[in-house]
């Protein structure tokens, strides 16, 4: 069989996969290539139950891949979860990245107007966080896929609410036009952010509104309870823990809560350590304060946090921190803070990253 036929078979039988569909393409020139290829790199939490449809849902979920040539498609399918369409951010080698909205599912990305001949490194980042309802990545169309270089050898995590998630950060669309997560950029959250400066790998394990023990505008859910899920927003899958082990992991959490009994939340937070320490027990935690919290609230969570802190350090658990950032930042969008913001929180906490880790 010649190779042209052999790969009209190949388009053949993957248009038979549920969600992929093609439009005009030339078979020569381009090949498929479906998410399960091995040279795909996936960094997040992710749903790999149907590893032809590999699903995430928390915001800054990233996926790499190199690839030859000036054609390039990513084939993405949308939950559209209650008709929202989630944004993603994509970064083609040095260049600026750019974020697009999905528009139908399944989608077709085309990126090829972006490419100049030679090899190419591609990033696509989940900017939208899992209420908005999961992405499944089914594959790329480019002239040949290669080997990616390897991953960042160091590992952080970043724990938190709306600011962790990015949310009213971009102000490409204005405060207070479109719906809420139009303004939602997880890539340039202060956690990638600082995760970028510092040449390590990220997670996000956030949800806006989510508190420790109490929750805003009503959400059923908080922080410790769905820690150990795939999905937080919707509370479901369980994540496997031995797949990312991070050398630190910050804790951004308060905001939401407010101004709380000190005894309650204090227990709890101790405790919810205690939960992320039988996973990573040689992690490096930092408790951080809220980088939006107003004057009042700042010196509270201030004063729990070093109380916890402290408490941890008496206990026997040296690879416990805090870090208090500088002011209370809030020009983004609903009192958050915007990407300069985020880049200014990110170099506050990037410093203080390199001082207890010597990165």
């Amino acid at each position: 069989m010649s190779k042209y036929l052999q790969q009209w078979l190949i388009i053949f039988l993957l248009a038979l996969i549920p969600g992929i569909s093609f439009g005009a393409r030339d078979p020569v020139q381009t090949e498929f290539y479906k998410a399960n290829n091995p040279d795909f790199q996936y960094v997040g939490r992710v749903d790999f139950s149907n590893p032809l449809q590999p699903r995430f849902w928390m915001p800054g979920v990233y996926i790499r891949a190199r690839f030859t040539g000036t054609r390039c498609r990513i084939f993405l399918n949308d939950e559209q979860l209650y008709g929202n369409h989630n944004y993603i951010e994509i970064i083609i080698d040095d260049q600026p990245p750019f974020r697009i909205r999905t528009i139908r599912s399944p989608d077709t990305i085309d990126i090829s107007s972006r490419l100049q001949p030679g090899t190419h490194t591609l990033v696509i980042c989940k900017d939208s966080e899992s209420g908005i309802g999961y992405l499944a990545f089914l594959g790329m169309e480019c002239d040949q896929l290669l080997p990616p270089p390897a991953l960042p050898q160091r590992k952080m995590e970043f724990v938190g609410n709306s600011i962790t998630c990015g949310y009213g950060n971009d102000k490409t669309i204005p405060c207070g036009h479109g719906v809420w997560y139009d303004q939602e950029n997880a890539y340039e959250s202060y956690a990638p952010v600082t995760a970028r400066a510092l040449h390590a790998q990220w997670y996000i394990s956030a949800v806006s509104g989510v508190g420790l023990i109490h929750s805003c505008c009503g959400m059923n859910i908080i922080m410790p309870p769905v820690y150990d899920k795939v999905d937080m927003r919707g509370d479901s899958i369980q994540w496997d823990f031995s797949r990312y082990q991070p050398d630190v992991l910050t804790i951004c959490l308060g905001q939401n809560d407010g101004i709380q009994d000190s005894t309650a939340f204090c227990s709890a937070y101790v405790k919810f350590i205690g939960q992320i320490r039988t996973h990573d027990p040689e992690t490096k935690i930092i408790c951080l304060s809220s980088p939006m919290a107003n004057a009042a609230l700042t010196r509270v969570l201030q004063k729990y946090i070093t109380s916890i802190v402290t408490h941890l350090h008496d206990q026997g658990d040296q690879q416990v921190y805090r870090f208090f950032f500088s002011r209370q930042f809030n020009h983004g969008c609903a009192g958050h803070p915007d990407i300069e913001e985020d880049r200014q929180i990110a170099g506050e906490l990037t410093a203080y990253v390199r001082q207890v880790t010597g990165w």
